[in-house]
This record gives structure tokens, C-alpha cells and sequence, in this order.
């Protein structure tokens, strides 16, 4: 699969930029496989192969994008950006690879790449040292430009409409298993424009306690809580959104609880504007909850960057320092889970902008009954 292919200039600039970066990091070449560092700075996305992919960008000279024969029809060329290097069946692309990037004291390698591929490579780079490329690219596509972060609004926008077909009651809940109700979510993520399903969760009752919980053969009864969180990817760029409804009359309890998380998650919004560090944003809303008497009940940290990938950086958790920049785009997701009872998540898109912080979800943030 390939990422959206844009206008040549902005790889051009990206990589520009990916080379200065190397200048600063003292870098001699970056070495990018699978993952997405790949794509943004070539719109190719190399399929999870046993044959390599590799793009080599040295820090001077012609970046070269080494790719399997039998792939390179899938490839859209990006003249001055990368040479097109196609390699048979019968070549040793990771001597083709040592070839390329001979001479390099200090390569960074992405995060994604396989071990086995690292491991083959090593013989042919004998004395060069090896750090991560999340060093040298991962502040580039932490800082969104103005088209990527309209692609991350129309997921946004997309996953919303079937958040409110959720909270209209437009979806059937009762009688059904989490599985079914997941099942559904995802075609109609598809159906929304996404090319790829990602997530689906839902999770009824006291299953609703467990963040990550994989909806199964439980049927969801009236008269308790579902959480919702889904997204997929849209033209190459992600969507992400947590809502929760309750199947009938709300309880008491869960209603005290959603109202302190509904402020806890306007509270993280608020706070997220340029300068600020991560973690105080996740102080933000972590704050609420904890003077609320849940705190031992939120159990994750406030939010993940997001973009190309679902969860990338900036992480908002305590003990990021690192201020938020105009562009970066996060979640927003406070939750707390009682368990064995239930719990509760709510989780906007937001990006960091000249004029504070916009959420990039908008359906309705209050727990409806359905």
C-alpha cells in the first residue's frame, strides 16, 4: 500500500530537512525499511516482506530506494528525491545496502526496521556505529504542515459521523456481542473513506474496565455502559475517537464519574497549546480526576501523538518535558476504569495551533442514553 503521493516539492523539502537534521545529529546516513519514516519522505510504503526494502539517504549525494524487483511497479518515482534501484531475486540486497552507505561512521537506523534485516547488514558496515532515526526524522514529522493535518480533520470528520450514528441510537446495541458491534464499526469505518481498520473496540459493562479490551462473545445487556474507541486510516494519515453511551437509564455513579472525566478532557484541550510541556497537559487533566478521588482509576497516560502512524510521538504523560510545538497533533483521552464494574474513556484528535489547541473530533462529548 502507498501513501497518498504528494507534489514532489514537499519530499524535495522533507528531505532537505531530514539531511540538516543529520548535520546536527552527526549522522552520515539514515537506513529506512518498513515503518513510516519511509513514506514521508518517499509516499512509498513497503509491504512487511521477507525481501528488503531500504531507502539510503546519505548525507551528501542521491538518496537511493532500494526495493525488490517483483515491487517496483508499485513504486511512484519522485525524480530528485530517490533513484530507483531494483534488485532480482538472486542479488544480496543487504550487501547492495553496505555498498551504498560504505564509508559511513554513524548510521541511524528507523525504528521499524527488522531485526533480521539489521543483523544481515552488520557484516557489511564493519566499524560503523548505529543509533535510531526517530532521532534525526522524528521531530520533522512530529510538526504537521497545513495538508496533513486537513487529512487527519477529514478522518476525524469521518469517524465522527458514525460516532452520532452511536449516540442517536442508529446502531444496535442490545442483543448484540461486543464482536458484532466491532464487526459493524469497522465496515463502516470503510465505508467512511478509510482504506485500512485499525481498531475497533467496544467493550460493555465491566469489560469497559480494561482499556485494551478485545470485543468477544459477550452480549451487551440494557442498562450499562459501552465504550467505543475506533479509527482507521484515511489517505495515508489516521483517525482516533473514544465515545461511551449507556444502553438505558444512566447510574447515578457512572454519571458522577463521566462528569469529572467530560472536564477532565476539556481541561487537557485547554491546555494544550504552544509551549507547553507534554506532561502538563497530562497534569492538566490527570488533576481533575485525582481531586475527584479517581485518581488510582486512571491508569494510562493522557495521550500519543498521531499522524502517518496511529500512536507516535508526542507522548502526553508525565515526565515528557518536551513543549508542544504549532502542528503536533495528539490525543486527548482521560479515562477511569473501576474494575470489575466499568469505565469510561473520552478521546479527541487535537493539534497544537497558533491560536491554542483544536480538536479535531466534534460529535457530541456528553454520555448519552441510547
Amino acid at each position: 500500500m502507498s501513501a497518498p503521493t504528494l507534489d514532489t516539492s514537499v519530499y524535495l523539502d522533507r528531505l532537505a530537512r531530514v539531511r540538516s537534521s543529520m548535520t546536527e545529529h552527526d549522522v552520515d546516513t539514515v537506513l529506512l525499511s518498513v515503518g513510516h519514516d519511509l513514506p514521508y519522505l518517499t509516499g512509498y510504503e513497503a509491504m512487511p516482506l521477507e525481501r528488503l526494502t531500504m531507502l539510503v539517504v546519505p548525507r551528501e549525494g542521491d538518496a537511493k530506494l532500494l526495493i525488490p524487483g517483483l515491487e517496483a511497479a508499485r513504486v511512484t518515482e519522485q525524480p530528485g528525491v530517490f533513484d530507483l534501484v531494483p534488485w532480482a531475486e538472486t542479488d544480496d540486497p543487504s550487501a547492495m545496502v553496505g555498498k551504498l552507505a560504505a564509508g559511513s561512521s554513524r548510521i541511524a537506523v528507523g525504528d521499524q526496521m527488522w531485526a533480521r534485516f539489521l543483523v544481515e547488514l552488520l557484516p557489511h558496515l564493519p566499524g560503523a556505529t548505529f543509533t535510531r532515526s526517530v532521532d534525526v526524522v522524528g521531530a520533522l514529522r512530529m510538526a504537521k504542515d497545513a495538508a496533513e493535518i486537513a487529512a487527519l480533520a477529514a478522518a476525524g470528520a469521518a469517524v465522527d459521523t458514525i460516532a452520532g450514528e452511536l449516540q442517536r441510537g442508529e446502531i444496535p446495541l442490545v442483543g448484540k456481542t461486543e464482536a458484532e458491534v466491532s464487526s459493524y464499526l469497522g465496515r463502516r469505518i470503510v465505508e467512511e473513506g478509510h482504506q485500512r481498520v485499525n481498531f475497533a473496540i467496544v467493550a460493555a459493562g465491566e469489560n469497559a474496565s480494561s482499556p485494551h479490551h478485545h470485543p468477544g462473545s459477550r452480549v451487551i445487556r440494557e442498562n450499562e455502559i459501552v465504550l467505543c474507541d475506533f479509527g482507521g486510516t484515511m489517505n495515508g494519515y489516521c483517525s482516533d475517537t473514544t465515545r461511551c453511551v449507556v444502553t438505558g437509564e444512566i447510574p447515578s455513579d457512572i454519571a458522577e464519574a463521566y462528569a469529572v472525566l467530560y472536564e477532565a478532557q476539556a481541561a487537557g484541550v485547554a491546555a494544550a497549546t504552544a509551549g507547553t510541556p507534554c506532561q502538563d497537559v497530562d497534569r492538566a487533566a490527570r488533576q481533575i480526576i485525582d481531586e475527584a478521588g479517581y485518581g488510582e482509576y486512571f491508569i494510562h497516560r493522557t495521550g500519543h501523538g498521531i499522524g502517518l502512524e496511529a500512536h507516535e510521538d508526542p507522548y502526553i504523560i508525565e515526565g515528557n518535558e518536551l513543549p508542544l510545538e504549532v502542528g503536533h497533533a495528539f490525543s486527548v483521552e482521560p479515562g477511569i476504569y473501576i474494575p470489575g464494574k466499568w469505565g469510561m474513556r473520552l478521546e479527541d484528535i487535537a493539534v497544537t495551533t497558533d491560536d491554542g489547541c483544536r480538536s479535531l473530533n466534534n460529535s457530541d462529548h456528553n454520555l448519552i442514553s441510547v
